[in-house]
């Protein structure tokens, strides 16, 4: 078959998708990578696919940009006519199925990675934009054969508001992380806080840096870092949002990095306050490297932690729980080596690549 796996962001077909494409590659099938940013071709080709691109902006509002994609992804459907479309995020989702089912492919899956800033952002702007995903959404999603989610609340957000039939929905476990690339490293000598995303308001990033503050307060040598680009979101941070945690050494901002494995083996701990996921890739990184975890009961982000087993869930937006349970595991050596183990065994049980890549290759009907 003839597969097209179309996505909002070129290097997430490499980071987040690349096991997936190599599995489906093997099972016989040609894959042709779709996204919108140029310069991946040969890591793309690596893996097996080749590369196509779409004028896909990720977080654009004019409708006539969104009615020029329609009609770029329609024009690759007619030329490519793949047997099977899988997109994921929310443009190749909506304009990827409706697009899909115009020009007469027969199989359409879409796989919901989180409903984005639109659906946690408030105000009147907000409550416009949720309107119209939400009526785009239904759309699209009655032209998908199945639709899959990567945690269970965004499923039942999505079949309570009829955006989709429970007959067609399917719950992974997210992602899923290779386990032989994210390997268990032995914790560092003195603890370390380490939080790994964009930098935008909605992952949480102020109540980490308010919480390191708090927490440097009682304990200065306690070690606090973050990684990560910054972004284009409506909800992004400036670089002088975060320069006064920088300045006064509360903080050290590492900045963005292909690689997060050696920020991820000189931490103790992994941090990520976000408002909302579906399922967190990097904290499943963590989790494989063997890391104590503290992030919010929201969803997406409290089905990788049993609270008080590998980590600690605190309430969203609550700095004071965030660095209480910093504190704890600063005081509580022991403890925090026991969640470490507990979190690499959920990881393995759990979030292994090739566990989750064989269920969504199944779902999809890939299997030979």
């Amino acid at each position: 078959m003839k597969v097209l796996i179309i996505a909002g962001y070129t290097p997430s077909l490499i980071n987040f998708r690349g096991d997936l494409i190599k599995a489906i590659v093997r099972e016989g099938h040609e894959v042709i990578a779709v996204g919108p940013e140029l310069g991946f071709e040969k890591e793309i080709e690596e893996l097996g696919a080749r590369f196509a691109r779409l004028p896909i902006v990720r977080t654009g509002t004019n409708p006539l940009n969104d009615i020029l994609l329609l009609k770029e992804i329609f024009k690759l459907m007619k030329k490519e006519d793949p047997d099977l479309v899988f997109n994921y995020t929310i443009k190749p989702v909506i304009f990827g199925s409706i697009a899909a089912r115009l020009s007469g492919v027969k199989n359409i899956y879409s796989m919901l990675t989180g409903l984005g800033f639109v659906f946690v952002a408030k105000g009147r702007k907000a409550f416009i934009l949720k309107a119209i995903s939400k009526f785009l959404y239904g759309i699209a999603l009655k032209s998908c054969n199945k639709v899959l989610f990567q945690n269970p609340d965004d499923l039942n957000e999505f079949v309570s508001n009829k955006l989709v039939s429970r007959s067609k929905t399917v719950l992974i476990n997210g992602s899923g992380v290779n386990l032989e690339y994210f390997c268990p490293k032995p914790l560092p000598k003195e603890i370390s806080f380490l939080m790994i995303c964009r930098i935008i308001k909605d992952k949480g990033v102020l109540e980490y840096l308010q919480a390191a503050d708090m927490v440097k307060k009682i304990y200065p040598r306690a070690k606090f870092s973050l990684v990560g680009p910054f972004d284009v979101n409506p909800n992004a941070l400036a670089f002088e949002d975060i320069k006064p945690y920088i300045d006064s050494k509360v903080i050290n901002y590492l900045g963005e990095t292909k690689d997060v494995r050696p920020s991820l083996e000189s931490a103790s701990v992994f941090v990520l306050p976000s408002y909302r996921e579906g399922t967190p890739r990097t904290v499943l990184e963590a989790m494989a490297m063997g890391r104590a975890i503290i992030t919010t009961n929201a969803p997406g982000c409290r089905e990788t932690v049993v609270d008080g087993l590998n980590g600690f869930l605190v309430p969203v937006k609550d700095v004071e729980s965030l660095a209480n349970s910093m504190i704890y595991l600063i005081e509580n050596q022991n403890d925090l080596k026991s969640k470490a183990k507990e979190s690499l065994n959920i990881c393995r049980q759990k979030y292994d690549v090739n566990k989750v890549n064989d269920s969504i290759i199944k779902h999809l009907g890939l299997e030979s």
